[in-house]
């Protein structure tokens, strides 16, 4: 009798490597697992990074491990919060390309095949997406949101300036160089904006590719941890900022800031370029230091876009 067929990704290394972080998703977890096996570029690993969930995400993962063999299941003894936790899946990735997901959103089934086929058409962009629906709690498109962001300009300050003030796009859960990843810090300022943060930090690798098509519904619902105050978001990147000292709005405003000059510091930028870049940032402090009515974007042009 000849052996059973191994899929791709166990006996080679996969293409792509999907981290799911996760914590308390019971509720919409199994959808976004059959969005993500249903996939048409099937040549990737799963890696599901459970943060001591004390629902039922544990017996989910471990039914969808059983189905297919290329999730693998790590439950953590403590929650580490969440941005260790997206650092984590990273750590454990074998693909080329990365790529983060949520819980509880959802795919087109042509989403990894179309990133893929424009990361490996354009070796000079490092990140690959598309346009964003937004779907309510019962997976009905309630919203299809416009790119506006101008992550693809050949300039680095250009492309950073765009993203300082432009709010849109969810590029951070696109499909990404994992060498890209490594280069840079460890995922999250400790604070409210470590996505935005990581986003610029990325731009300044190199330019992204914007797939023209809704590829990516991301579910709105009351626990979308996106709708917290600012120092309740903190907190659930990472737990320990839970005392007063350590979740200060002060403190968190300066780590907010530090993380896109550390971003600018580690980029392979030429010296004008990189002075440029500073400049762009204490250009957005001085706008956002106005009062909020006053704002106006440079960019968009929009009173409150930053």
């Amino acid at each position: 009798m000849s052996p059973a067929p191994v899929p791709p990704s166990q006996h080679a290394t996969p293409t792509v490597s999907i981290g799911l972080p996760v914590y308390n998703g019971e509720r919409y977890l199994a959808e976004a697992l059959d969005s993500l096996l249903a996939q048409t570029f099937e040549d990737f690993e799963l890696i599901i990074s459970d943060n001591a969930s004390d629902d039922r995400t544990e017996q989910i993962c471990r039914e969808y491990v059983a189905r297919d063999p290329r999730i693998r299941y790590i439950r953590q003894p403590v929650n580490i919060g969440a941005d260790p936790n997206h650092g984590f899946v990273v750590d454990l990735a074998r693909g080329r390309y990365f790529k983060w997901v949520g819980d509880d959103d959802l795919y087109d089934p042509d989403f990894l095949r179309l990133c893929v086929e424009a990361l490996e058409a354009r070796p000079d962009v490092v990140l690959a997406t598309g346009d964003d629906g937004v779907i309510d709690e019962d997976g009905n498109l309630v919203e299809v949101s416009q790119y506006r962001v101008d992550s693809g300009n050949p300039r680095p300050s250009a492309r950073l300036r765009s993203l300082l003030y432009v709010l849109g796009g969810n590029d951070d859960y696109g499909v990404m160089y994992t060498d890209a990843i490594r280069r840079l810090p460890a995922y999250g300022t400790g604070g409210y904006g470590s996505d935005r943060v990581f986003t610029a930090a990325m731009a300044l690798q190199g330019p992204f590719h914007h797939v023209p098509r809704t590829l990516y519904f991301r579910r709105d619902h009351a626990g979308r941890v996106s709708r917290a105050p600012r120092r309740e978001r903190a907190v659930v990147n990472d737990p320990r900022r839970a005392g007063r000292r350590w979740n200060a709005m002060p403190r968190l405003h300066a780590e907010y800031v530090a993380g896109y000059l550390e971003a600018i510091r580690r980029a392979p930028l030429s010296r004008a370029e990189r002075w440029r870049c500073r400049l762009e940032v204490a250009g957005w402090l001085l706008n956002r230091a106005r009062p909020t009515r006053d704002r106006r974007s440079p960019v968009t042009g929009l009173e409150g876009a930053s």
